[in-house]
């Protein structure tokens, strides 16, 4: 009896051994419950951020670990689930080439210059799958600020209100601030195309799908595309998705910027970015905390955000320029105005110069750069000061002097401002296929106000 008890024991723990020794994809659970936007799995115990295969007859549907709850796991897909039968099983991916915390193994490298490619790496331009070598995973660990190098050297956009007015440095993280139909696209565009950059990496997060068609074809254009990288995840895809394409974009820039190169980053639009991930939060039951937003969503902001800007010294550069939605132009909404505080700037475009035709549409009043004092000489900033004094002396007594109730001489500073006022307009306009470079924006400052 008790060497028939011992070969049962002996038996049963090669079996355990045997099992353990399975790989991990032949692990699976259970679907038991739908709701809304999140899956829930028993049998299985993943980390989050884990990747998942569930069997939806002939295909298979991934998804991630999202949240969990006791032996409950929440899962997200990333496509389509409609079909899925409640016993579904759950697979675990295998720990080897695709791991399971976050190690997800997404293509890299010079050889997805030109290309257009989906939160996944899959191509969007029907054309093959990058041929690249280099692959890595959406994470990266944060930044020792120390080691960051300062900024220092001017980033000529191209853009003449911009260069002149709001000094952009290399490394620097903007935000564009704008509701929608004022030119945001056209002027990410005309950055996209005039820029001094090696590499451009364009995120497309939740817009349209024939936005992204047009801005990669007739905004961004053949000489724009060429030394650029599309990341496009369109409003019709997974909340998961989209998150996911901004990290990719991101992990894209850095690459570049490891290999020693100076990149663009335009992420378009960081709010739907904190959309996606309200999304998910509120489907797994995380409380809404300030307008419905969730205090997920503002600890995931700056945590893209900071992955941005200069290298270690003697290294690369990622100067990003992130749109901000601005619902109903109300600059206090709460991802517009987390956004401001953790930005190195902001350019806000004005619906009303935009219904005015006056393109772009860019605020000055209203926009900043705060690293422009430490890249511009004293001389240059002075005449930016009296550009803003002289516009704003106009803005605010633009209805007197249109009825003819200024009385002249009233007020010096307006005197000089209604003389200039056609030579401020015109500076402040410029034309989409019209570039203007860091030295002729200065030059055609210095013509306004030669002596100040």
């Amino acid at each position: 009896m008790t060497a028939r008890l011992t070969r049962w024991l002996n038996a049963l723990d090669s079996f355990e051994e045997r099992m353990a020794k399975l790989p991990a994809v032949r692990r699976y659970g259970r679907l038991t419950r739908a709701t809304g936007l999140v899956l829930e799995a028993t049998g299985l115990q993943l980390p989050l951020g884990a990747t998942c295969i569930i069997e939806q007859h002939s295909r298979e549907v991934e998804a991630e670990v999202v949240g969990f709850n006791g032996q409950k796991l929440f899962l997200m897909p990333l496509e389509e689930v409609e079909g899925i039968l409640p016993g579904a099983r759950v697979y675990a991916r295998s720990s080897g080439e695709e791991g399971l915390h976050n190690g997800k193994q997404l293509p890299l490298g010079p050889a997805l210059l030109g290309r257009v490619l989906d939160g996944s790496g899959r191509p969007l331009d029907s054309l093959p799958a990058p041929e690249t070598t280099t692959f890595g995973t959406l994470g990266a660990a944060p930044f020792n600020p120390l080691q960051r190098t300062a900024i220092e050297d001017v980033l000529d956009v191209g853009v003449r209100p911009i260069n002149a007015l709001l000094t952009v440095g290399r490394g620097q993280r903007m935000g564009l601030f704008a509701g929608s139909g004022v030119g945001k696209s056209v002027l990410l565009g005309m950055m996209a195309r005039y820029t001094q950059a090696d590499v451009i990496v364009v995120g497309l997060i939740g817009e349209r799908g024939r936005e992204v068609k047009d801005f990669i074809e007739n905004i961004l254009g053949s000489e724009g595309r060429a030394r650029s990288v599309v990341i496009a995840a369109p409003a019709d895809v997974s909340p998961l998705l989209r998150m996911q394409g901004a990290a990719y974009a991101t992990r894209i820039a850095e690459d570049f910027r490891d290999r020693g190169q100076h990149v663009l980053l335009i992420m378009d639009s960081l709010t739907r970015y904190a959309m996606a991930q309200r999304e998910i939060a509120l489907a797994i039951g995380e409380p809404p905390a300030t307008k419905g937003y969730p205090p997920s969503v503002f600890a995931k902001l700056p945590a893209l955000v900071e992955r941005a800007g200069n290298g270690i010294h003697g290294g690369g550069s990622i100067t990003a320029f992130y749109t901000v939605l601005t619902e109903g132009d109300d600059q206090q909404d709460p991802i517009a105005d987390s956004a401001r505080a953790i930005l190195d700037g902001h350019i806000v475009l004005s619906r009303r110069l935009a219904e005015a035709g006056h393109y772009p549409a860019i605020d000055i009043e209203a926009s900043i750069s705060r690293a422009m004092t430490s890249l511009i000489t004293d001389q240059h900033y002075a005449r930016v000061r009296n550009f803003k004094q002289l516009l704003s002396s106009f803005q605010r007594n633009r209805d007197l002097v249109s009825v003819g109730a200024y009385a002249k001489g009233s007020d010096p500073m307006l005197d000089k401002a209604i003389v200039l006022w056609p030579h401020l307009e015109a500076f402040l306009q410029q034309g989409i296929f019209e570039r203007s470079g860091w030295e002729d924006a200065c030059a055609a400052l210095e013509l306004i106000f030669p002596t100040v």
